[in-house]
């Protein structure tokens, strides 16, 4: 695994421990998180040694063959709301609406584990919930709260999850994920390449921005090529430094967390990653944790790298468009 000897596994073995917690009851993970337990959190060398001696390095391959994937990367935002409209609050986040229905598909067909179908009740039929061109209309009045931005707005449903300020109440406040209203995922960045609008270079979070500054008359159509809604719960920010809860239930932690697809990669597991910086050839080499999922994160080797909070943290996450390679790290049988 190239860059293996160089990497500081201090900075990742309280993610690793973390997701030891939540996995020591899986047989297979019983011995190496019970040893894990004895290691000094400052010893990175004894650290490489444990997972040298008790893991082995699967190199993750594509269906095709290939071994190489695209690597982006996500963040927390922070935006300005409001728990009322009025004056620049104008743009709403919504809660998971009541009569949104889940059917987990795997319960009935053990081989679509981890699909799930999602729609409303009309009459005794299952039918589509509602798409992004159509919310406004179908959850008037179901509003969780208001945020001054439409374009970051946006944004945040593609991140997951985010932090709002309320100015009038000097609170900050975490709106996480709960729930989407289950339309695949379709990029808009890959929308305006299609329609010849900027090239797939361009096409970072901060081109397309600079695009619907330029056009903003075009700004729903560009929203509403992708259908997917993300819902959202209200969450106290108990303390700002830790991280929003990824899909493995865990807190997040900058760069030593990753997006994962759990149909080919389990949550959970130690990941080494190697990639590069945004927009760089400058080497990125490290060992994180697959501890999340994203509606665009599709594919064997497919990563979106957690950058952390705050506008540094975006701005790396939003320049990230990188090919790497993935070493998936399982407990020795």
């Amino acid at each position: 695994m190239p860059g293996w000897g160089a990497d500081d596994l201090t900075e990742t073995w309280p993610v690793f421990m973390a997701s030891c917690n939540a996995m020591r009851f899986k047989p297979e993970w019983k011995e190496p998180c019970t040893i894990a337990k004895d290691i000094d959190v400052k010893d990175g060398a004894a650290m490489r040694v444990f997972f040298e001696s008790l893991f082995t390095p699967y190199q993750v391959i594509n269906p095709d063959g290939s071994n190489e994937g695209l690597i982006t990367g996500y963040y927390e935002p922070l935006l300005r709301g409001s728990r009322t409209r009025g004056g620049v609050y104008q743009t709403p986040l919504y809660p998971v609406p009541a009569d949104l229905l889940t059917i987990d598909l795997g319960s009935i067909y053990p081989e679509l584990k981890n699909m799930r179908l999602r729609g409303r009740l009309v009459g005794n039929k299952v039918v589509p919930y509602a798409s992004r061109a159509d919310t406004e209309q179908a959850l008037a009045g179901k509003e969780m709260l208001w945020v001054d931005d439409a374009v970051e707005a946006f944004f945040l449903q593609v991140q997951g999850s985010g932090r709002v300020y309320f100015a009038d109440t000097n609170e900050t406040i975490r709106v996480a994920y709960a729930d989407q209203n289950g339309y695949p995922y379709k990029s808009i960045g890959r929308y305006l390449v299609d329609k010849g609008e900027m090239t797939t270079s361009q096409a970072s979070a901060q081109g397309i921005k600079e695009w619907i500054k330029q056009n903003p008359t075009r700004q729903n159509e560009l929203f509403n090529s992708n259908p997917s809604v993300v819902f959202f719960k209200e969450e106290k920010l108990a303390d700002p430094r830790i991280g929003p809860k990824g899909a493995q239930g865990l807190p997040l932690t900058a760069q030593r967390s990753i997006a994962v697809d759990a149909q080919f990669l389990p949550l959970g597991a130690p990941v080494f990653l190697a990639t590069t910086q945004p927009n760089s050839t400058q080497l990125l080499q490290k060992l994180v944790v697959a501890q999340d999922t994203g509606g665009a994160i599709r594919g064997a080797v497919r990563a979106d790298y957690f950058w952390g909070f705050g506008s540094e943290a975006g701005e790396q996450a939003g320049r990230m468009k990188q090919r790497g390679q993935m070493w998936l790290l399982l407990p020795k049988s």
